[in-house]
């Protein structure tokens, strides 16, 4: 077999690229699939907060609410924010804090002097919020079983600031639904994995718990109040340490919530992330930029190698069936674990797409219109 200069620096090239995909799956998401899954506590600690916040709705809220009202926890409160509501929202939360007493409900109007958005929303239920530890999810979601709060709670550990929680979507018919739930399984397995190794970067406001102190003491959102999303992520991203943050991923502490429907909705919901990620911490950036990129190039140069001599494209085949083997010897137990067990049959098709809309929604995301609200 005799090679070309060419050629050699491609399949070297190709060869390379492999090794840091390799790294990430190896050596950090490879610790959540061997982690132990911790138990849940028998006994309530501490009182907590839960906190929702909610504009127009009514129907998720009619839905999930009692599902948050009626957990196995001795004491808490659940405090939802009503940000301006008219679909009759504010009607039906009256009605439940009749039949729930640790009910609460924050009420914001319209207000021309301050620029409204679920990060004023959500501070104006931290400041409601009468217990130290507060427990976050949002109004379309529902907890997996009433031990979530159990789950949620304030370890024993009092260095612990910050716990991560997990967010599956609820599993409906058709490509994006399986798309998105492919990409919510590849975003926790990521900041889940980096968390267990001692870096922290972000969260999910669906299933997310912290201290109060801790938001007061870092001035809460004011860094980043003008960017729409990153009540959650850059929170953490702020924040978190390798010593003061915690992981649950226990089947019973999942919080399932309702995927988009439409693909508009999906890219809109993205472009949000996308621009609260260009706040992150350089490290984080960088450590992030590198999976997209070598992943970029590991494809790239993949195809590439197609059109190049008899003896390529048989070594580039090669190299990506090994990744794909590799790869497939880990991810399907992490999609069990992360109750995506079902899409663990398409995972080298799911993992294809999944690269070619990252990229399509980066370009929407650059070149598409900036402004993006939260309702």
């Amino acid at each position: 077999m005799i090679l070309t200069l060419p050629e050699i620096i491609l399949l070297s090239i190709l060869a390379f690229c492999l090794l840091v995909q390799l790294y990430f799956v190896l050596f950090v998401h490879l610790k959540l699939a061997n982690a132990a899954v911790e138990e849940i506590p028998f006994i309530a600690r501490k009182p907590l907060s839960v906190i929702v916040c909610a504009r127009n709705e009514i129907k998720n809220l009619s839905e999930y609410l009692p599902t948050l009202m009626t957990q196995n926890y001795p004491e808490y409160e659940v405090v939802v924010v009503n940000d301006r509501s008219w679909d009759g929202t504010e009607e039906f939360l009256e009605q439940m804090e009749k039949i729930y007493s640790n009910l609460k409900v924050v009420k914001i109007l319209d207000n021309d002097k301050f620029l409204a958005g679920k990060k004023f929303a959500v501070t104006m239920g931290i400041k409601a919020a009468k217990y130290e530890w507060l427990v976050f999810t949002d109004a379309d979601c529902t907890p997996g079983s009433d031990q979530w709060l159990m789950n949620m709670q304030q370890p024993e550990d009092e260095n612990i600031e910050i716990v991560l929680g997990y967010s599956p979507y609820l599993k409906k018919r058709g490509l994006l639904n399986a798309l998105i739930r492919f990409e919510t399984f590849f975003t926790a397995v990521n900041y889940l994995s980096f968390a267990l190794k001692g870096m922290p970067y972000m969260g999910v406001g669906r299933n997310m718990a912290y201290k109060k102190t801790l938001f007061f003491k870092n001035k809460g959102f004011a860094a980043h109040m003008h960017i729409p999303s990153g009540d959650d992520d850059l929170f953490v991203n702020a924040n978190a340490n390798r010593f003061n943050t915690a992981i649950r991923f226990h089947q019973d502490s999942h919080v399932w919530s309702q995927p988009n429907r439409t693909w508009s909705g999906y890219l809109k919901q993205k472009k949000r992330h996308f621009g609260a990620g260009k706040m992150y911490q350089a490290k984080h950036k960088f450590i992030l930029s590198l999976q997209i990129i070598f992943q970029f190039l590991f494809y790239g140069f993949f195809v590439a190698s197609m059109f190049l001599g008899r003896e390529s494209p048989y070594i580039a085949g090669g190299i990506l069936l090994l990744s794909i083997i590799i790869r497939s010897l880990i991810y399907p137990k992490l999609l069990k674990r992360l109750n995506y067990g079902d899409l663990r049959w398409w995972f080298p098709i799911l993992d294809i797409l999944l690269f070619l809309f990252l990229i399509l929604n980066g370009f929407f995301a650059m070149f598409g219109p900036k402004k993006v609200n939260w309702k």
